[in-house]
């Protein structure tokens, strides 16, 4: 201790003198608040003092020397933070998973499970970027299973979480997989928090994961997600027009935007399944706007309302009961779907709109019937 009492003041005074005059006050915080042990004082303000760019240089030496003499009497989350934070400035991968890793042994103790599973997310990400997936995903996995006894965490961990998960997925084309966790990071964190780069970034990458995965057939979540208004007045403004032209199944807006399919890759590998997809889309709308006592529908009639080739019609509702999109019967020799129950999705104000006509019509109709009651049953109700 006596050793420290000597060398911490003299590290903290050379550390001061490297930095930035503006920053300087903060190594005389951090001074006092060491001699009189304030930890978590002296916690948040190393916090604060990492949060400027200016700190990036001082980084790496002020945990190593000063920040691990005190490290096991701190708050172990906001040690992880500080260590990620000093992580950051390795220009090596491999550099950097050594040291975080070795903060996650630290911090693996029966008390601080939340700190290891933040560190080892961090450890996660980083071998994914070394395209090590084997070894990211053994490590989600243990992250999600001490996760999963918690009864609360601090967001910040599961943020990280969903994102290291949805970074894997991606990597590994698991689009449904992707969707859903690039969607529950976003729900973890304020949007403002990213810049408008990432934004547009995500926004690009989940309008992708939404029209080609195989099992995504409503995209309401991500068409009343905020994000995605990022994509307007950029280059792929197309992609918004054409989730929106998925969720209505326009079929008509889907041959206009269809020629930008081309400029993405895996869009253009997956351009017949788009066609099949919107293709469902335009018969549960079709079926969506009759009311539910006219939903006997004719294959010539759907073939109509949908604007699908007449000889695919029948496969196109097989394959919609298949997917529980609807719910009914087919008369094959008569050529009719009977159709009872369509899967509810999100409504623009077109369909909005219909769905308030339809609701006139059946207000319309109960006055009806109750005119109708009460001019036969005259005699009933004098009775």
């Amino acid at each position: 201790m006596a050793m420290d009492t000597d060398r911490i003041p003299n590290l903290l005074g050379d550390q001061r003198d490297q930095a930035p005059d503006e920053l300087q006050h903060f190594f005389i915080q951090f001074e006092d608040f060491w001699e009189r042990k304030l930890w978590h004082e002296l916690t948040d303000s190393l916090i604060e003092y990492f949060e400027h760019p200016q700190s990036a240089k001082q980084r790496i030496p002020l945990f190593e020397q000063f920040i691990k003499t005190f490290a096991n009497k701190i708050n172990q989350l906001k040690l992880v933070t500080l260590g990620l934070s000093a992580a950051s400035q390795y220009k090596d991968d491999k550099e950097r998973l050594r040291f975080v890793s070795a903060l996650a042994e630290r911090v693996n103790t029966p008390a601080s499970q939340d700190a290891f599973v933040y560190a080892t997310v961090a450890v996660a990400s980083i071998q994914l970027r070394l395209g090590n997936y084997e070894g990211a995903r053994k490590k989600l996995d243990e992250c999600e299973q001490i996760l999963d006894t918690f009864d609360s965490v601090e967001t910040v961990v599961h943020a990280n979480f969903y994102r290291a998960n949805a970074e894997y997925y991606k990597a590994k084309h698991e689009f449904a997989s992707y969707y859903k966790n690039a969607l529950l990071f976003l729900a973890c964190i304020d949007l403002e928090a990213l810049d408008l780069r990432e934004r547009q970034s995500r926004a690009y990458d989940l309008s992708i994961a939404a029209l080609v995965s195989d099992s995504i057939y409503n995209f309401g979540e991500l068409l009343l997600h905020p994000i995605l208004d990022s994509l307007i007045n950029t280059p792929h403004s197309w992609l918004r027009d054409l989730l929106f032209a998925f969720n209505r199944g326009d079929l008509v807006a889907y041959d206009v935007l269809a020629g930008n399919i081309s400029k993405v890759p895996l869009l253009q590998e997956h351009r017949v399944f788009l066609y099949q997809k919107i293709s469902l889309s335009a018969l549960t709308e079709a079926v969506f706007r009759r009311p539910p006592h006219d939903r006997a529908m004719t294959f010539g009639t759907i073939a109509e309302e949908t604007k699908v080739q007449p000889d695919e019609i029948e496969h196109l509702i097989m394959k919609a009961l298949s997917l529980g999109l609807l719910k009914g019967t087919i008369d094959q020799v008569a050529e009719i779907a009977r159709i009872n129950w369509v899967q509810p999705k999100v409504l623009d104000m077109k369909q909005i709109e219909s769905m308030r006509t339809r609701l006139k019509e059946w207000d319309s109709s109960v006055n009806q019937l109750g005119n109708w009651i009460e001019g036969v049953g005259k005699d009933v109700w004098a009775a």
